[in-house]
C-alpha cells in the first residue's frame, strides 16, 4: 500500500509542476527559447527530459512532417502528458522514451539535443553526456538551459570530459557542438 500511495504523490507532484509550466509558458514562450537554435525543416531532435512536453508543440512546428521528436523523460507521467499531447495535436513525429538516460537511438542520429532545466537533477551527468555524444551528427548541436546552474557550471560541466565544445551564449541557452573526438576515446582519457 505505501508504495502505491508514494506513486499517487509522486504523481501529483508532477501535475502540479506541470501547472506551473503552463504559467510559465503563458509568460515566457517557449517557441522564443528555441528562436536560439538551429532548428529547421527536416532536423531530428531529442527533448531530454521533456518534462509536460511544453516544447514538444513549438518544437514540431520548427520541424515540419519531415523533421522527427524524441521526448525522452524518467517520469511516467511525462510521458503519459506527452502522449496524451501527441495524440491531441495529431504530432505523428514525436515518439517518447522513458528512461533516465539510455536513449535507445541509432549512432549518429540526431541534429539536435535540448537539455533544459534537468541537467543540475541528473544523477550520472558524465554517462548522460556520453549517451548524447553517441546520438548527436557530427555536426549535432547540444542547447542546454538550466536555471539551477551558473553559467561557469554549465560550461566547465558540459565541456570537461571532451565530449562538448561551447559554440555561443544566447539569451537563455548555451550551444555546443559535438567534439569530433569519438566517446570511446574520450572515454578512455
Amino acid at each position: 500500500m505505501k508504495r502505491r500511495e508514494a506513486r499517487d504523490k509522486d504523481a501529483c507532484h508532477f501535475r502540479f509542476m506541470a501547472l506551473s509550466y503552463k504559467v510559465r509558458d503563458f509568460f515566457a514562450p517557449r517557441k522564443k527559447i528555441l528562436e536560439e537554435i538551429p532548428i529547421r525543416e527536416g532536423v531530428w531532435v531529442l527533448d531530454f527530459g521533456c518534462g509536460p512536453g511544453s516544447y514538444i508543440v513549438p518544437l514540431a512546428k520548427k520541424v515540419g512532417p519531415s523533421g522527427q521528436i524524441y521526448a525522452l523523460d524518467a517520469h511516467p507521467s511525462a510521458i503519459e502528458m506527452v502522449e496524451r499531447l501527441k495524440a491531441k495535436k495529431h504530432l505523428p513525429n514525436v515518439t517518447t522514451i522513458q528512461s533516465d538516460g539510455r536513449t535507445g537511438l541509432p549512432d549518429e542520429s540526431l541534429d539536435v539535443v535540448l537539455l533544459y532545466d534537468v541537467f543540475h537533477e541528473l544523477e550520472h551527468p558524465s554517462v548522460v553526456l556520453e549517451e548524447l555524444h553517441r546520438i548527436l551528427k557530427s555536426s549535432g548541436k547540444l542547447s542546454v538551459s538550466d536555471h539551477h546552474l551558473t553559467e561557469g557550471e554549465i560550461l566547465s560541466s558540459l565541456t570537461e570530459r571532451g565530449f562538448f565544445q561551447f559554440i555561443q551564449k544566447g539569451r537563455k541557452t548555451f550551444t555546443f557542438q559535438k567534439s569530433a573526438q569519438t566517446a570511446s576515446s574520450i572515454s578512455k582519457s
